[in-house]
């Protein structure tokens, strides 16, 4: 991060950052998120489409073909979510 931040600027959050802001919306405490987990989470996020990215995000991401993604596969949904350009302000 630089010495000097230009007013208004934003920065996108770390991987790990991320993981544990996703992680806070494991609302029934499985250690899985579901679809309908993480379209909260995508739309909390600020995420346009969140319904459909959610959906996207979980084909993407889910290894095993259960329909949740698991502490294991949560590294790939991190890397793919990367991509959309998430800021912390």
């Amino acid at each position: 991060m630089p010495i000097w931040t230009p007013r208004g600027a934003n920065y996108g959050p770390s991987e790990d950052q991320l993981k544990g802001l996703l992680k806070r919306y494991d609302t029934n405490g499985d250690g899985k998120l579901s679809k309908k987990e993480l379209r909260a989470a995508f739309h909390k996020l600020g995420l346009r489409f969140s319904w459909w990215r959610a959906g996207r995000a979980i084909r993407h991401a889910d290894a095993n073909g259960d329909g949740y993604i698991s502490e294991d596969e949560l590294s790939e949904l991190v890397k793919y979510c990367m991509k959309w350009g998430f800021n912390i302000n």
